[in-house]
């Protein structure tokens, strides 16, 4: 069970400099992803006068999201494992690979950064909103909460699958690239029920910004939820215990 392995750390962590260089990854790496992300719906919005609820608008949204996270993950996988999400942290704390205190000091740029991002996009625009995420007409609270729970544990799986078991060999660009891809098949899934945000901080940023926070649980719970399903199915299953991992050669 990984949650045997869960470790809170000491607070001298969260000061040690790899963690703060990590940290400041994590802030860099989700500042590019949510300026380009969020960007691209504000760019097709003023293309379009206002109307990106379109089937052209999702298709840019999601294609949008993949790309800058695809760069997201590649820039920052060396330095901080590319993280990007703090629904991902908290999997990586789940599983044991990072302590509490690390993942705080994660969260934290990652929420920083998202808010950077937003600030930079409304200055840069002349003033455009950042929207927040919200649900769409006829969708609830349990709808929308169902929707980023199975979002996330796709993502967060993908995640185990391509960039934590150690099993997966030498994959190169393949995890940053299927984690891109992930994503954007979600928004294509999602993104008209509820804005498929299997992100935290990508939800937290425009509300900060624009000071909208209808039903923004949502986008805490079932990130985190998902995350958490998704760990524990794949480090049980399919990773194990250190000792019951079979050695394969590459």
């Amino acid at each position: 069970m990984p949650i045997y392995r869960i470790t809170i750390g000491t607070p001298t962590e969260a000061s040690h400099p790899d963690t703060l260089k990590a940290g400041l990854a994590e802030f860099i790496s989700i500042l590019v992803f949510v300026f380009a992300g969020q960007g691209s719906g504000m760019a097709y919005s003023k293309l379009t006068y206002g109307a990106p609820n379109t089937p052209e608008g999702l298709v840019a949204a999601a294609l949008g999201h993949a790309f800058a996270l695809f760069v997201a993950v590649s820039i920052s996988a060396n330095i901080s494992g590319g993280h990007v999400n703090p629904a991902v942290t908290f999997a990586s704390f789940v599983g044991g690979n990072i302590s509490f205190f690390s993942a705080v000091v994660y969260w934290i740029g990652q929420l920083a950064g998202s808010i950077v991002a937003c600030l930079l996009l409304q200055y840069a625009t002349g003033g455009m909103e950042t929207t927040a995420f919200g649900l769409s007409t006829d969708v609830s609270t349990r709808n929308a909460l169902v929707f980023e729970i199975v979002m996330t544990f796709g993502l967060v799986y993908t995640v185990y699958a391509t960039a934590v078991d150690p099993k997966k060999g030498n994959i190169g660009i393949v995890a940053p690239l299927a984690i891109g891809l992930i994503v954007g098949a979600n928004i294509l899934a999602g993104g008209a029920f509820d804005g498929a945000s299997m992100n935290p901080a990508v939800c937290f940023g425009p509300a900060v910004v624009s000071w909208t926070w209808n039903h923004h649980w949502v986008y805490w719970v079932g990130p985190f939820v998902g995350a958490t399903i998704a760990t524990l199915i794949y480090d049980n299953i399919f990773i194990g215990e250190p000792d019951q991992i079979p050695v394969t050669d590459y």
